[in-house]
This record gives structure tokens, C-alpha cells and sequence, in this order.
């Protein structure tokens, strides 16, 4: 699983999504469904992705009590995506029982990688301390989340570039860092605060890109693509 990029299907419609794959000739290329198009499309959008060989990553940011996600999470597992996430800020037991909600509702052996949200990367320290009322320093408060997450079965977390190395260094090498917020240099962060390049992330620590607007709404998204996924296999920006 390390190594790979998810492109986000950022879409409304799978029509929309299907369309985009296709034209630009993405078949096959692993995807990120969050709750926009999931919320639309259910869980047949999901078998649709599948007979077309597209690895799945489900970004849901399930934040619930314990029970409630745990049953959710029964109901994920028969889905069969390579990895589905939740908010780190829901706590440890909530944490916990998640994973064991896709361990008991797993089958055919298939393991959903369990992934806690961090801080959103469209999140800045400003924002935290003085809207959010976290105090503390963005990395450090990153990096304990990460630890607690892992603590209780988690897989790995998603966090920003900049906090992957520091993550990794806290949680063992095993433990997925699962990076949004990645841009060409070219592109705009948009409503992202911590953006990184696919170079930075390479050599920071990072195991898993999604790819947005970057290859998204770029003039030419296959070619956008092929930089990222150049530039990220070699660690040097094309």
C-alpha cells in the first residue's frame, strides 16, 4: 500500500466521475471517494469503481460515539476498499472500536486499513487555537493525536506533509501516513494552509498521496498526474 497516489473523485455524480476517468484515460488508477459523491451514490458507486480495478480509499471522517461508528464500520468492512477513515478527535475508545467493527464485519479476510484524521491540512494554528479552542503547538498536537490513534489499532492517520516524518519517528515506520494537500509548484493551495509538493513529501516521510485539484483542475490532468507520480517515485521536482 505505501507507494501509492489516490486521485480524489471530487465529483457529484459518478456520471461526472466516470466521465473524467474515462476521457483522460485514469482507468484503473487508485480513487478517493469522499462524502460528496458517496452520499450520492451509495454503495453501488463503490462496486462500480471495483469491476473497474480502482483500489478505493473511502473518506468518509466517521465521528460518532463508540457504538455508532463501530456498527458503521460493520457495514464498511463488506465494501472491501483498501482503507476508510475516522476523526481522532472522537477518542480512543472510538478509535478502538472502529477497528473492530471492520475486523468483525470483514469478509473473505479482506483488512480495510483503519486511518484517523488528524488536523484537517485546510486547518492553520490560528484556526486551532482560536476557533477550535485546541491549545498548543499544530505539529505537536498532530503528532499526539497520531500516537493515540496508533495506540488503539489504528493503521495510520492522515496528516499533513509536514508533520509526516515526525509521525513516523513517534509511531514506528509501519504506521501509514496518509498525506492530502499535495501540489505541483505551479498550483494554488486554494483553502489548503499546509501544502507540500510531491518532492517535499517524498522526503519527509509521507507514504500516501491524494491527488485533488492539483491533477483535477488542471489544464491537462493526465499530464498533471504524470509529474506528480514522476516527481514523487524519484524525490526531485521535475
Amino acid at each position: 500500500m505505501k507507494g501509492k497516489t489516490y486521485l480524489s473523485l471530487d465529483f457529484p455524480t459518478w456520471e461526472d466521475s466516470k466521465a473524467f476517468l474515462d476521457h483522460y484515460d485514469f482507468h484503473g488508477v487508485p480513487v478517493k471517494v469522499g462524502m460528496e459523491l458517496f452520499y450520492r451514490e451509495g454503495p453501488k458507486l463503490i462496486e462500480r469503481l471495483k469491476e473497474n480495478n480502482h483500489a478505493i480509499f473511502l473518506d468518509l471522517k466517521l465521528f460518532d460515539i463508540p457504538t455508532t461508528v463501530m456498527k458503521a464500520m460493520k457495514n464498511i468492512a463488506k465494501l472491501e476498499v483498501d482503507m476508510v477513515n475516522v476523526h481522532a478527535l472522537g477518542g480512543s475508545d472510538m478509535i478502538k472500536w472502529a477497528k473492530e467493527g471492520l475486523t468483525t464485519g470483514a469478509a473473505h479476510r479482506h483488512e480495510t486499513k483503519l486511518i484517523a484524521v488528524t488536523i484537517l491540512t485546510s486547518t492553520d494554528e490560528q484556526t486551532m487555537q482560536h476557533e477550535m479552542n485546541i491549545k498548543g503547538n499544530l505539529q505537536e498536537n498532530v503528532v499526539s493525536y497520531a500516537k493515540f490513534a496508533a495506540a488503539n489499532e489504528a493503521d495510520g492517520v492522515v496528516c499533513s506533509v509536514h508533520e509526516a516524518q515526525q509521525i513516523k519517528r513517534a509511531c514506528g515506520s509501519s504506521f501509514l501516513t496518509v498525506t492530502p494537500g499535495i501540489r505541483l509548484a505551479e498550483s494554488l493551495t486554494n483553502d489548503q494552509k499546509r501544502p507540500a509538493t510531491p518532492a517535499f513529501a517524498k522526503e519527509n516521510g509521507a507514504d500516501i498521496l491524494v491527488l485533488g485539484r492539483t491533477v483535477t483542475q488542471a489544464d491537462n490532468p493526465k499530464a498533471a498526474f504524470k509529474k506528480v507520480q514522476k516527481e514523487w517515485g524519484n524525490g526531485i521536482k521535475s
